[in-house]
């Protein structure tokens, strides 16, 4: 009989979710879960049922041994849980419209992770987190938890400072995405070897260098983009600002 590995999504009604199970599916011969909860709120209810639904035809089609369960009470859900990951928004959709409606309202710009948008979202969601990682602790101690909830920098420095909880990772696809649009942008081949000099924090981040074959192509880069000879197309929901 093969070992259980356990899987608990916090956020489960997330738009996200099928994305997750998307690379779950892909990977199973590397990470073979036999369980995976969906936890949500109330509020969530509906979503999180939308979501289920479809995750479970997903997998019946990927013809994988995983079990699909959807609960509002994130106590049981975390009963034997290895790995627990948060993809969750406190106060939904409507507390992302105050957060960049209210800074806009000032001249500033309201972001989920930056300035004053990126603050509002960290004083409601840190203490969520907080209870969460405390469930974590009297149910599951061994269980590590994988946070994707935007300000995501914030909410592990947060727990890093905060808390004693240290099994812990804060992970963004902003690397991931920059990534993707430097091979976009400079049209480069699926085995062209690509390094970049990246730092900053989500959702503010630079690049210093860009490596391809052990080559910086950062002045092409820059100087494409600047002038807007070099576009990308891989983001559809995210257009360019022209440079100045």
């Amino acid at each position: 009989m093969s070992p259980k590995l356990k899987v608990v999504t916090v956020g489960g009604g997330s738009s996200y979710t099928p994305e997750l199970l998307e690379g779950f599916i892909k990977r199973y011969h590397e990470l073979p879960i036999t369980e995976w909860w969906l936890v949500d709120v109330e509020e969530g209810r509906e979503k999180q049922e939308i979501i289920f639904q479809l995750c479970q035809r997903m997998v019946a089609k990927a013809g994988i041994p995983l079990k699909v369960y959807q609960t509002l009470d994130r106590r049981e859900a975390l009963q034997g849980a290895d790995f627990v990951t948060t993809q969750l928004r406190v106060g939904q959709l409507k507390a992302r419209e105050l957060d960049e409606r209210i800074p806009l309202s000032h001249g500033y710009l309201g972001q989920e992770t930056n300035g004053a948008g990126g603050l509002f979202k960290g004083l409601r969601t840190i203490p969520v987190i907080f209870d969460i990682l405390r469930d974590v602790e009297a149910i599951c101690p061994n269980a590590w938890v994988i946070n994707f909830t935007n300000p995501a920098g914030m909410v592990t420095e947060a727990v890093c400072r905060h808390t004693n909880f240290r099994r812990f990772i804060g992970v963004c696809n902003i690397p991931v995405g920059m990534k993707m649009f430097v091979r976009d942008v400079l049209a480069l081949a699926k085995s062209d070897e690509i390094a970049l000099d990246l730092f900053g924090l989500n959702h503010m981040v630079f690049l210093s260098d860009v490596q391809v074959n052990g080559v910086s192509r950062f002045a092409e880069l820059l100087d494409g983009v600047a002038s807007g000879k070099l576009q990308a197309s891989s983001v559809k929901n995210i257009f360019d600002l022209p440079f100045s």
